[in-house]
């Protein structure tokens, strides 16, 4: 049953999730952009300690942080956010779950967290980026969704660069992106002094050519690269694999 709280909260025109981790809920819109598996895949890949301060770069309704939180990965968490009405969305979401105190909603283009972070200040960067890059992508009709699936020209440079002023020595971004540009993400991060250390492709079936790519960069660090094991979505008869499962938090297959 739903709180006076969650009631008066939610907008008309949204939806409450349950995200099955916590009893953490998340509001989205109903016909506007909606988180999906990339998400959850980077919360479980990010290396994030509990004690760690986090900014997440395009937050959009806030679901990494609660992501993150449900993980016990994090403790205050830095949200930025370019579109208005989202970070309305992602205030609300978290007074909704108690972490006012914890997750800081920023309006403001990612690629200039900097004048509002401290430099050096940042344990960690997470960050699910627009995929659509100039002149490779379709854009939406819909103006909150071509916001949240394409990119300027320089943003994703602009980004990076943030990330790195505010990024402590050492310190961490974790992203997911389109695997067919991933050689063009890494120069991008290594140009920007975030050295690609760890990457991981994921396959939606073992037969399928990688649709994604998790990456883990870390600030002014050597250049070696250490590739981890493939990730398999689904398996032949279309079910999720057990690893898939065990990410969602999914009771798994004992055969």
């Amino acid at each position: 049953m739903e709180t006076v709280m969650e009631t008066n909260l939610q907008r008309p025109d949204e939806t409450l999730e349950d995200l099955q981790l916590g009893g953490l809920k998340l509001l989205q819109k109903k016909n506007g952009f909606r988180f999906g598996m990339d998400s959850v895949l980077l919360a479980d890949f990010a290396t994030v300690r509990s004690t760690d301060r986090v900014a997440d770069f395009g937050t959009g309704t806030g679901i990494l942080p609660l992501l993150l939180v449900g993980r016990n990965k994090g403790d205050h968490f830095d949200a930025v956010e370019i579109q208005e009405e989202y970070c309305g969305m992602a205030e609300r979401t978290m007074r909704m779950n108690g972490l006012e105190d914890r997750v800081r909603i920023i309006h403001a283009d990612a690629g200039e967290a900097d004048r509002f972070l401290p430099p050096g200040g940042t344990d960690c960067v997470i960050c699910n980026p627009p995929y659509g890059l100039p002149g490779k992508s379709l854009s939406s009709p819909f103006p909150d969704r071509a916001a949240a699936r394409n990119l300027d020209s320089g943003a994703l440079g602009r980004m990076f660069t943030a990330a790195f002023r505010i990024l402590r020595g050492k310190g961490k971004l974790s992203l997911v992106f389109p695997a067919p540009q991933m050689l063009e993400v890494m120069k991008l991060l290594t140009d920007c002094h975030l050295e690609p250390k760890r990457f991981r492709l994921v396959y939606p079936h073992a037969d399928k050519p990688a649709n994604l790519v998790l990456i883990e960069a870390v600030k002014d660090a050597r250049p070696t690269l250490q590739p981890l094991p493939p990730l398999i979505v689904y398996n032949p008869d279309q079910t999720l694999t057990n690893e898939l499962k065990s990410i969602y938090h999914i009771k798994q297959n004992t055969v």
